[in-house]
């Protein structure tokens, strides 16, 4: 089937860095534009964003740092991309919420104009989710081929999602599906675990999505300037982000969730402290003269010699004290007392 055109139709799509217009970059623009005439001209260029790649884009898209090192800035294309897509409409997939975005925050960096008054801009995302609603009513209709009787009410919408279910199981047996990376696999099959797994891929930490699981396990943001870090990260290069977390307007279970993760994230951090503390504290120099200890108290027991063993006390480490032998003691007499009066008499 050919299109029909009044001028050339610009179909484009973009790898990036990630998904935040305002911080994240171009890594591959790829544009086919179509005349209309019905020839095309398709053009790709690859971009050196000027950061690093984050592996969770890398694992999407196939570009890594090594990549694009020696590629040019946007800015130094900017000019034959504006010029190449000219006066043409634009179509994209998701391009009127990222791709042309993404495209005009590059223009603008780079001081390119590139005017968006008076294009047609097609994103072929929306016509499918509007032609495919994606409402329990039309699941209903799709999968059943039943009208929900009094819907919405909480009964009838629970019985025609159980029903759902079980059409979904039947009719997706023995279906292959691929991922984002290539991988096939058959995900809709009756098991609750299995359906669990299909159901989240998106790995959320608090079920709001403002957390999810990288491919390493770990938890990061989903939103903000952090995006794509994980949260353990920020706490550390901008501690303040849990307490303005905690105090916004963030749902509980998502608080509750961030909490358990600074609480371990802080055990962690304290445990780091005590062992490096460990590890700083020095030994004592070898060859600085340390104080000798102090010996024990030990009673000792005084034994004499033979040659002095007496009834005499004996002082420990001295000469023995040995009294003269003058023989048996005299009783005192008159003559005594006399010879002591003129002794100490005075003269």
């Amino acid at each position: 089937m050919k299109l029909n055109l009044k001028r050339p139709l610009a179909f484009f799509d973009i790898e990036s860095t990630g998904t935040n217009i305002g911080i994240d970059r171009i890594v591959e623009l790829s544009v086919i534009k179509l005349h209309p005439d019905g020839t095309e001209e398709v053009k790709t260029w690859r971009v050196n964003p000027g950061m690093p790649i984050p592996l969770e884009s890398s694992l999407v898209h196939g570009i890594y740092d090594e990549h694009i090192k020696d590629d040019p800035a946007f800015k130094e294309i900017a000019g034959a991309v504006a010029e190449f897509i000219d006066i043409s409409d634009l179509a994209g997939y998701n391009s009127n919420k990222f791709d042309i975005p993404m495209l005009m925050e590059e223009f603008l960096r780079a001081n390119v104009l590139f005017d968006l008054d008076n294009r047609h801009f097609v994103d072929i995302q929306n016509i499918f989710h509007q032609m495919e609603q994606r409402t329990l009513k039309a699941a209903y209709q799709f999968y059943c081929n039943k009208q929900i009787i009094n819907a919405h009410s909480a009964e009838a919408d629970t019985r025609a999602t159980m029903e759902v279910l079980l059409a979904q199981i039947e009719r997706y047996e023995n279906t292959e599906w691929e991922d984002k990376k290539g991988n096939r696999s058959t995900p809709v099959v009756n098991d609750i675990e299995a359906l669990h797994h299909f159901t989240n891929l998106s790995r959320p930490v608090d079920f709001a999505g403002r957390m999810v699981f990288n491919e390493n396990g770990e938890e990061t943001f989903n939103f903000g300037k952090h995006k794509g870090k994980p949260v353990e990260e920020v706490f550390r290069i901008e501690p303040s982000y849990y307490s303005w977390m905690m105090q916004g307007d963030f749902p509980l279970y998502t608080k509750r969730k961030l909490e358990e993760i600074y609480t371990r994230w802080n055990a962690k951090k304290t445990a780091e402290r005590q062992a490096n503390k460990l590890v700083n504290q020095k030994p004592q120099e070898q060859g600085t003269a340390q104080p000798k200890p102090a010996e024990p108290y030990v009673r000792r027991e005084f034994t004499k010699p033979d040659h002095q063993k007496s009834n005499n006390y004996v002082k420990p480490d001295s000469k023995p004290f040995k009294k003269k032998d003058e023989g048996p003691a005299l009783p005192v007499n008159d003559d005594m007392l006399k010879q002591l009066a003129d002794k100490f008499k005075k003269g």
